[in-house]
C-alpha cells in the first residue's frame, strides 16, 4: 500500500480537472510551499478544539488572515460579503493542497464552516455585509453556544433565556463545551424566547456580542491536560435586536442547518478531512514499517497488515462518499443522510486509526507529551484522546446513527 496512491486519488473528482483547474492547482501548491509556517517552539493544537494559549492563537490567526490575502480562502462566499465568488471546486482545491501539505488548520473553523452559510443562507443584507468579510481574515473569531449541562443531545431543552427589553434582550443560562469562548468576539446563541411555546417553536437563534457585560468565561481541561473548552455564564447580559437570525421562534430550524453544516454538508470540508486523514494514514504506514518488534518491523505481522488495508478502504469509502454526496440525483430523497452518515464515518476512522497506532507503539504508547523518548513526540495517544471530541460534538456517534434508523431507514423509535 503506497501513501502516494491514496493522496493521488484524493484529487480525483470523478472527471478530468480542468486545465484551468490544474493551473489553479499549482499555484496554490507552490504557494503553500512557499508560505507555509515554520513549525514553531511551542506545542500546537491538532485542531481547532484544543487552542489553548495565546501564543497558539496567535499563530493560527496570522496563518487564515495570510491564506485570505493571499485570496485562497472564501471561494463559497460571493465577493459582496468580503468572499473570492462562489466557486466551489477552486475551494475544494485549496482544501485538498492544505491537507495533502499537512498545513496549520484554520483557527475560525467554527464560522467558516458553521457560521458563514447559516448567516447566508438566513441573515439581512446588513449582517451578512457586517460579519462575512471578517471571520474569513479570522479578525473576529466565533464560537457556538448550544449546548447546556443540562441540553447537550436533547438540544430542544435547553434553558438559557433570552428576555425582550427595550431596544434588545437580556440574556441569563449556562453554555457548555463552548470552544474558544476566550478567544470569540461572537457567538451563534440558541437561547429560549418563548417559555409558553412548546419546546421547539419557543427558541431563537441569535448572533450575540461576547464583548458585552455579563458573560463569564471558565475554561475546561480536557484528559489531555489542554484547554479550548469552556463554559459560559450569561448573567442578564443584553444584545441589541439585531442579534436576532431569522425571526423569533425560528431557532429550531435554523439550528439544525448549522448542525447540517457542522456535520460536514460542505463537500469542500469533505474533501479537506479526507486529504488531512490520507496524510495520517501515510503517516502511520511509516510507524509501522519503522516500529521494531523481537527484532521484526511490525509490518511483517499480517494482522498488522489486514488492519492497515482495512483503514486504507475504508478511507477510500469516505471519501467516494464525498463524491456521491455532491450529485443532487442521489441525495434528492434525503438530503441530509449522506452528510449525517459522513459525519459518523470521519470521526470513528480517525479514532480507529490513533488506536491502531497505539496497538504499534506498545508499552510506548504510554509515554506523553514532553517525554523526550516519545515516538513522534506523543502525537498518537494524544491523536487517540483527542479523538473522542469529534465522536461527542456535532452529536454523538449514538445519536447520529438513531437519527438515520429512524428518518432515512423508517425504523421505528428506540426506547
Amino acid at each position: 500500500m503506497e501513501s502516494r496512491q491514496s493522496s493521488q486519488s484524493l484529487q480525483s473528482t470523478g472527471s478530468p480537472e480542468s486545465a484551468e483547474h490544474r493551473q489553479f492547482r499549482a499555484g496554490v501548491r507552490a504557494w503553500i510551499a512557499d508560505n507555509k509556517p515554520a513549525q514553531p517552539d511551542f506545542m500546537l493544537p491538532q485542531s481547532f478544539l484544543e487552542v489553548e494559549t495565546e501564543a497558539q492563537f496567535d499563530y493560527l490567526r496570522r496563518w487564515q488572515k495570510q491564506l485570505y490575502e493571499a485570496g485562497y480562502l472564501g471561494f463559497d462566499v460571493p465577493r459582496e460579503y468580503g468572499g473570492q465568488g462562489v466557486d466551489s471546486a477552486r475551494q475544494s482545491i485549496v482544501q485538498q493542497e492544505l491537507g495533502r501539505a499537512g498545513a496549520p488548520f484554520f483557527v475560525n473553523q467554527i464560522a467558516l464552516q458553521w457560521v458563514a452559510p447559516t448567516i447566508l443562507t438566513y441573515g439581512t443584507e446588513e449582517q451578512k455585509k457586517r460579519l462575512i468579510q471578517p471571520l474569513l481574515s479570522a479578525d473576529e473569531i466565533w464560537c457556538q453556544g448550544f449546548s447546556e449541562p443540562g441540553a447537550g443531545s436533547d438540544l430542544a431543552s435547553l434553558q438559557t433565556r433570552a428576555n425582550a427589553v427595550e431596544g434588545g434582550y437580556r440574556v441569563t443560562g449556562h453554555k457548555v463545551w463552548t470552544t474558544l469562548a476566550h478567544f470569540a468576539r461572537w457567538m451563534i446563541l440558541l437561547a429560549r424566547t418563548d417559555p409558553e411555546a412548546d419546546r421547539y417553536g419557543g427558541l431563537s437563534y441569535f448572533l450575540f456580542p461576547m464583548d458585552t457585560d455579563g458573560v463569564v468565561i471558565q475554561p475546561l481541561v480536557k484528559m489531555t491536560g489542554e484547554g479550548g473548552f469552556n463554559q459560559v455564564l450569561f448573567e442578564d447580559a443584553f444584545m441589541p435586536s439585531d442579534s436576532l437570525l431569522g425571526a423569533e421562534g425560528q431557532g429550531w430550524k435554523i439550528a439544525m442547518t448549522t448542525l447540517t453544516f457542522e456535520r460536514g454538508a460542505a463537500q469542500s470540508q469533505n474533501r479537506e478531512r479526507a486529504a488531512a486523514d490520507a496524510r495520517a494514514l501515510s503517516e502511520l504506514v511509516a510507524l509501522v514499517r519503522s516500529t521494531m518488534r523481537d527484532g521484526r518491523p511490525v509490518g511483517d505481522d499480517a494482522l498488522f497488515r489486514d488492519r492497515l488495508a482495512a483503514l486504507w478502504i475504508e478511507l477510500e469509502a469516505i471519501r467516494l462518499g464525498a463524491r456521491r454526496a455532491s450529485v443532487a440525483g442521489l441525495t434528492a430523497d434525503h438530503p441530509h443522510a449522506l452528510a449525517m452518515m459522513h459525519k459518523v464515518e470521519f470521526s470513528e476512522f480517525r479514532q480507529r486509526l490513533n488506536r491502531l497506532a497505539c496497538e504499534v507503539l506498545g508499552p510506548e504508547a504510554m509515554l506523553w507529551l514532553g517525554d523526550a523518548n516519545a515516538p513522534d513526540r506523543a502525537e498518537w495517544p494524544r491523536g487517540l484522546m483527542n479523538s473522542y471530541g469529534f465522536t461527542i460534538g456535532g452529536g454523538t456517534s449514538e445519536i447520529q446513527r438513531n437519527i438515520v434508523g429512524e428518518r432515512v431507514l423508517g425504523l421505528p423509535k428506540s426506547k
